[in-house]
């Protein structure tokens, strides 16, 4: 039967948990030493009370010494160690979620999520991890042991008892009092920061535009603003948790008053000895701290609960690849049928039933208005969207059927928007892959016409591009990354308005990489805007207002499309063939 969408949402971390199962019960098993160890303290106070100071035994008492010595060593080692574990837990966990955060941030950049977005998962393991490595599950594997003392104080006398369990709800109610306020609060706090941080991101991209413009006073008093609301939202929260901490430690000073107002009370009434006085209060005190450390620690918990339901509810909805059969690379034909797709981010599609074909060796122009789909189009062929509705095919097989590192080796994708990452142009070129021969570098380089172009940079293939290309001309980033979609010499190349940066020479340099490819046997699609690029191709798709109006031959459609008073009708389904 198939799993339910809860049940798979609850699978991906509670794997990684079921990992960490040895050291989580190791941390358990240490806290049960932990708490019997800490009732030592008040058993040595009451010896020495009860036992050392009416018969003046040296020897018992320094006896004592030394037991309560070596316990305290043993406590000592085991919080170290406690820690330890936690900390590794939570290392090990990051480092098994680390490929699937990843993926996320790919998966959510692609689907058209913004930055501050984009970016959740790793603010979200970060919370996770940094909770798991802080005392704040310790004091919550802590709090069940309240029990232990309230049994050991209610068997030294049942008013002692009576009186430590009512400081015990008391201080529950504080907490859950805290739990409640702190869930609102971080909340509201993590939008305005999501806010904040988006604003702040945007302004970042267009910074030369703000400044060209004169807006970047608006835009820093907008931000301001958001950031004076969101220290106001913090400071009100933060007093609240400041509030709610002082009167927990005052109350929990109180208590220790109180109980030994009680002890005092029994002993006059002589019910109960001296050492029985200061070891109830000591054992108070023990009982309360971990309810003293859960409020200080709650807002972390909450934090990484959020956090740990946020992740868990991505990583069940990111695609899986398991093991894909090792297809053929595929040399004769790209169909699609029936396309119907759209910017994921946006929940409707913007392109419907698209369908043509071409065999190896054809180049297609997609021609059309702004909006009308084109790009869109592009990232349905290369597999970066995927369809609600048809197919994209290489040799007949749905290019979901490869693992998508596999299908990128046979593809090759010019952004409208290029792309250059940190690193050389010779990296950028080879697509960062560190096996590489500097022969396919050079080759892939000289099928773009850009060899020349870049052993006339002072250092070469090793230039550094800077971050995005910066370093680099708008001409240069253009051909570098014709350059990168070329390497490998993949059958499908998909180049999105390749011309956009390019002058006359950069104009016939891609020409002759599109026919050089084409000769080779590879498929060229070009979303085209400046049509000196279609004297390379042999097809035509126009498209308009998300339909494909026509296509066919590129002369054939031209004459359509460009006759004067022509009214294109919807298309039908046409295909072409060699």
């Amino acid at each position: 039967m198939a799993a339910t969408f809860e049940e798979r949402a609850n699978k991906p971390l509670d794997q990684v948990l079921q990992k960490a199962r040895s050291g989580l019960v190791t941390v358990a098993l240490l806290s049960i030493v932990l708490n019997i160890l800490l009732l030592g303290g008040s058993i040595y106070m009451m010896l020495v009370y009860d036992e050392v100071l009416p018969s003046h035994s040296l020897p018992t008492l320094f006896g004592l010494l030394l037991m309560i010595t070596m316990i305290y060593a043993f406590q000592s080692f085991f919080y170290v160690l406690r820690s330890n574990i936690l900390s590794k837990i939570a290392a090990s966990m990051d480092l098994e979620l680390a490929p699937r955060i990843h993926q996320s941030i790919s998966h959510l950049s692609v689907n058209g999520y913004s930055a501050v977005e984009t970016m959740q998962p790793v603010r979200d393991i970060d919370q996770v991890r940094s909770f798991l490595a802080s005392p704040g599950p310790a004091a919550l594997i802590d709090l069940p042991w309240i029990i232990l003392f309230l049994v050991f104080i209610t068997m030294l006398h049942i008013w002692l008892g009576t009186a430590v369990l009512a400081g015990v709800v008391i201080m529950i109610a504080l907490t859950v009092l805290n739990a409640r306020l702190s869930a609102s609060g971080i909340r509201e706090l993590a939008a305005i920061s999501a806010t904040r941080s988006a604003v702040a991101e945007a302004n970042r991209r267009h910074a030369e535009s703000l400044k060209a413009l004169g807006m970047e006073g608006r835009t820093n008093d907008q931000w301001l603003s958001i950031n004076a609301h969101y220290l106001e939202k913090q400071q009100h929260y933060s007093r609240l948790a400041g509030l709610l901490s002082g009167v927990s430690k005052g109350f929990r000073q109180f208590l220790q008053s109180a109980v030994l107002t009680v002890g005092a009370l029994l002993v006059i009434r002589g019910e109960a000895s001296g050492g029985i006085i200061f070891a109830s209060s000591i054992l108070s005190a023990r009982a309360l701290g971990p309810v003293d450390q859960a409020i200080a620690n709650w807002r972390g918990f909450a934090s990484a609960r959020d956090a740990w339901r946020r992740l868990n509810g991505l990583i069940a909805r990111l695609p899986s690849y398991g093991e894909f059969t090792r297809l053929p690379a595929p040399k004769d034909r790209l169909s699609v049928e029936d396309l119907t797709l759209g910017p994921p981010a946006v929940g409707r599609p913007t392109l419907r039933n698209i369908n043509f074909a071409l065999s190896a060796g054809s180049g297609i122009g997609i021609i059309g208005p702004s909006g009308s789909g084109k790009s869109t189009l592009a990232r349905a062929l290369t597999g970066i969207w995927q369809p609600i509705a048809g197919h994209v095919r290489l040799d007949g097989a749905a290019i979901k059927q490869w693992h998508p590192d596999d299908l990128g080796r046979h593809v090759g994708y010019l952004p409208q928007d290029v792309q250059l990452f940190d690193g050389t142009i010779a990296q950028n070129i080879a697509r960062f892959d560190p096996a590489v021969r500097s022969e396919q570098v050079i080759a892939a380089a000289k099928a773009a016409n850009a060899h020349n172009m870049i052993v006339q940079l002072p250092l070469g293939y090793e230039t550094p591009v800077g971050s995005d290309g910066l370093a680099l001309s708008g001409g240069q980033r253009q051909r570098i990354a014709l350059a990168r979609a070329l390497f490998g010499d993949p059958f499908l190349l998909v180049l999105d308005e390749p011309n956009a940066n390019l002058d006359n020479e950069g104009d016939i340099a891609l020409i002759q990489a599109i026919r050089s490819a084409r000769e080779r046997g590879a498929i060229v699609v070009v979303v085209a805007h400046r049509p000196v690029v279609l004297d390379a191709l042999d097809h035509i798709l126009f498209l308009n207002n998300g339909q494909a109006r026509d296509f066919g031959a590129k002369d054939e459609v031209l004459s359509r499309v460009l006759q004067p008073g022509s009214r294109q009708t919807p298309a039908v389904r046409v295909a072409a063939s060699a």
